[in-house]
């Protein structure tokens, strides 16, 4: 209460407003020089692909996952790379001693005498530092373990989060310093903290994958300096993170060419086409009146609208019908373009048929069962055709769309056109 009461009076917004004394300048914004293009390589390109070609001058980016992903990781052997090229590099830990640092280091082959690291908790005595060894990168591992001597309550509350992502912002951005701030998620998978911690950032990345899968993706949801959605694949072995430039293929090495309930679709994850495979199993429920539904990787609650789409308007009965779906390779989709790969696997489960293996499938389904137009049509039929596809079925409305002339196209208007190609 006393902690809000303090922010209440003197907020920090208020505390820069009075430290400023300089009068705002109001220019044209024509007469404002531009910021340098030139951006600094973390030595990842897949990282820098999400960060939309590298990181730029000044620019805060929060890292968040959940715990055990590989967060810590991927930033301690992209800044080794950074700092193998001579910038400096400075790591602070508020939960590693630089003991465990330098262990971990030595696994990546990140140790360097530019990559400096240290143990410490107080903001204040983190941005002294700064001034001491003025590095070219900061890391702040992570952000919920910082306080500021400012505020009496305990590190990783809300009023402390707020604090010391505010005077970092406030300082970075001064000094043009490029700095990572890697954060902690809550059950529900948001960053743990202030909803303001999102907004004060430049960038916002998800480290995401599956225990049971050595995959993991880099998505960025947020990016002032590039595209959004952006990608990147990495899969996680002893000796730290690689880099996997051709996702589709490993995603796609293990499917089965002969078995129901196997359908391949492309999903646009930012600038990168990425085809995936969507399996179904559809088998008699047990439960009477309670049939079991479960969706791995994708919406739930997008799956059960296929399904109450394919029982109202292709007569199928799935009432009765335990149905799980799964995205193979634990690769989490959004997209409405996987609509009619998701149907497409169901029925071929449920009416036990095998679906062409050299046909792939892109739409979206609209609730009168119509097959919806997509973006970006063509790198995701350019990807397929080289991964050895030969068959596609796409939205009607599609087909005033340059594609590709050796692919063999079909354009459907419902899914019930869809189904009598492919079932």
């Amino acid at each position: 209460m006393a902690e809000e009461l303090i922010r209440a009076r003197t907020s920090p917004r208020q505390t820069l407003a009075s430290s400023n004394t300089k009068k705002v300048a109001v220019q044209p914004v024509t007469s404002i020089s531009s910021l340098s293009e030139e951006r600094l390589s973390t030595g990842i390109k897949e990282f820098d692909r999400t960060l939309g070609g590298g990181v730029v001058a000044g620019s805060l980016v929060l890292i968040g996952g959940d715990p055990g992903i590989g967060k810590s990781t991927l930033l301690l052997q992209s800044m080794g790379r950074v700092a193998q090229t001579g910038q400096k590099v400075l790591y602070v830990s508020g939960e590693e001693s630089p003991q465990q640092i330098k262990l971990r280091a030595s696994r990546l082959n990140a140790l360097s005498d530019n990559l400096l690291v240290c143990s410490e908790i107080c903001i204040e005595e983190v941005l002294r530092l700064v001034d001491q060894v003025k590095p070219s990168v900061l890391v702040l591992d992570s952000i919920q373990t910082f306080y500021s001597n400012e505020l009496q309550s305990a590190p990783g509350s809300i009023g402390q989060v707020r604090e010391v992502a505010f005077r970092v912002f406030r300082d970075v951005k001064e000094r043009g310093l490029p700095t990572f701030l890697i954060g902690h998620i809550t059950k529900d998978g948001a960053i743990a903290g202030p909803k303001s911690l999102e907004h004060i950032v430049d960038t916002v990345i998800y480290f995401e994958g599956e225990r049971g899968h050595t995959y993991r993706v880099l998505r960025s949801i947020k990016n002032r300096f590039g595209s959004t959605p952006e990608m990147g694949v990495f899969e996680m072995n002893s000796d730290g993170l690689t880099e996997v430039e051709n996702p589709s293929e490993i995603f796609l090495s293990e499917r089965p060419t002969d078995s129901p309930g196997s359908a391949i679709t492309a999903s646009m994850e930012g600038s990168r086409p990425l085809l995936v495979e969507v399996q179904a199993l559809v088998s008699s429920s047990s439960n009477i009146g309670m049939p079991r539904r479960m969706a791995s990787a994708l919406d739930y609650n997008r799956m059960s609208l296929l399904i109450a789409i394919m029982e109202k308007r292709l007569g199928l009965n799935l009432q009765g019908e335990d149905i799980f779906v799964n995205i193979a390779g634990g690769i989490k989709m959004t997209e409405p373009a996987i609509d009619m790969a998701v149907a497409a696997a169901i029925a071929s489960s449920f009416q036990n048929r095998v679906i062409d293996p050299q046909a792939i499938l892109i739409g979206e389904i609209g609730l009168t069962g119509e097959v919806r137009s997509i973006v970006q049509l063509e790198p995701r039929i350019n990807e397929a055709q080289k991964l050895g596809f030969r068959r596609c079925i796409v939205p009607y409305s599609a087909k005033k769309s340059k594609t590709p002339g050796s692919m063999d196209m079909h354009y459907v208007k419902t899914l019930a056109e869809a189904f009598e190609i492919i079932l």
